[in-house]
């Protein structure tokens, strides 16, 4: 093996992933299938890192692999503009807002929910909150 390539093992450590997890990118196409040395081993260039860190911290910004995998596109492409990635930036937040606000909802709902039980000493099957989940809806604060 190269000095300047690595084993599936260092790459994931060195970019902060399991093995299983390069294995399953290699699989989806966000990594290219590495050479491999006479031992079979693979083999991971310098560059490989460096995609697998980005795709890291793609996934934990909240974008979907189907997401990456565009802005991988536009990265390696020279027509390709910071406007496009402004874009789906733009888009990522109101993805997120939304989730923001659902949340927000639910945690309004959860606290109502709640507060209708004042004793918790009632028999289950005397249980507002049940009561209220069998209703068809269960609406926000």
């Amino acid at each position: 093996m190269s000095r300047s390539t690595m084993t599936i093992g260092k790459l994931a450590r060195s970019a902060g992933v399991g093995v299983e997890t390069v294995r399953f990118y290699e699989r989806k196409g966000l990594l290219d299938e590495p050479a491999r040395g006479e031992s079979g081993y693979r083999q991971y260039v310098p560059g490989t890192l460096t995609r697998l860190r980005f795709i890291r911290q793609a996934k934990e910004l909240g974008f979907t692999l189907p997401e990456i995998q565009e802005l991988l596109s536009l990265r390696g492409s020279p027509a390709a503009s910071c406007s496009e990635i402004q874009e789906r930036i733009q888009a990522k937040l109101g993805d997120i807002q939304e989730k923001i606000d659902s949340l927000e909802r639910m945690k309004r709902a959860l606290h109502r929910m709640a507060g209708i039980c004042l004793s918790g000493a009632s028999p289950i099957s005397e249980c507002p909150i049940l009561d209220a989940l069998e209703k068809e809806t269960v609406q926000d604060a």
